[in-house]
């Protein structure tokens, strides 16, 4: 094997989409130099940096499969294979290099960007306090310790009133707490008037039910009595019926009388 049409099919496959991810890295540079805006050119600069990654990968890729097929290869395929890594490899660090101008250039626009007219503001203080006397010195070091001195209480006045915060919102949640346990409380209160109204409607049940039978009882019995009455009523001369307390034929009645002589004698009536 003494060229790449020689590689195995694996290192053929790896070193052609290397090919292609440097051509795709070519075209995205040359897209990069036509984009005048810094946002646009960021986010160029962030894909053809995931493409460097993806390359830098297959390159190990192909190393790692080129040492595996060293004891099959001659010399001078395992030569070929070391200096087309190590042509890769260059090529892909050229491409890196590329990349770290661009993002440079653009880290330059955004400091003055920020900087803005006040750009070499910081030297000309230096040129001034070079030529201030020494009781401007004084006042001017006054005058920044009196700035930090009321940055301190600002800040001093931010935790208390973070303390304060804390401390109301804790109260808070103490008065939930107590409130949530009141509540669970009454739930408990609830349920055991529930249980116990629960209980006094069975009982009242059964006592109803005890009441339905008892009159249904007396109701059987009036019946029985009035069907009685009535067939007395119809057949009077029935002997079955005649034993009943309150049915019975009368007792006969007796009535003493005098009689005409001055004695006393007795006249039986039966009265039916």
């Amino acid at each position: 094997m003494d060229s790449l049409s020689g590689m195995s099919e694996e290192l053929a496959e790896i070193e052609g989409q290397i090919s292609d991810i440097f051509r795709a890295l070519s075209n995205g540079f040359q897209k990069l130099e036509k984009i005048k805006d810094s946002n646009r050119q960021s986010r160029q600069l962030e894909e053809l940096t995931a493409k460097m990654r993806e390359c830098k990968r297959l390159i190990k890729e192909f190393d790692r499969e080129s040492k595996d097929l060293e004891y099959k290869n001659d010399s001078g395929t395992n030569k070929m294979l070391s200096e087309k890594k190590q042509s890769m490899i260059k090529e892909l660090n050229s491409y890196v290099a590329l990349k770290k101008q661009y993002t440079s250039n653009l880290d330059n626009k955004r400091v003055d960007l920020f900087e803005g007219p006040g750009e070499g503001f910081a030297e000309e203080n230096v040129l001034l306090t070079s030529n201030m006397t020494n009781q401007q010195l004084m006042d001017q070091g006054n005058q920044m310790m009196d700035e930090t001195d009321q940055a301190i209480e600002r800040s001093k006045k931010v935790v208390h009133e973070t303390i304060d915060v804390g401390t109301e919102t804790a109260a808070a949640l103490k008065a939930q707490t107590e409130q949530m346990s009141r509540i669970v409380n009454e739930l408990d209160s609830i349920h055991f008037s529930i249980k116990k109204a629960s209980q006094l409607v069975k009982e009242i049940g059964r006592q109803v039910a005890t009441d339905r039978c008892i009159m249904a009882l007396l109701f059987l019995i009036v019946v029985g009595v009035i069907a009685i009455i009535i067939v007395k009523i119809v057949n009077p001369n029935n002997k079955d019926i005649r034993d009943i307390p309150g049915l019975a034929p009368p007792a006969p009645s007796r009535k003493l009388l005098w009689s005409p002589n001055g004695g006393i004698w007795l006249y039986q009536k039966y009265i039916f």
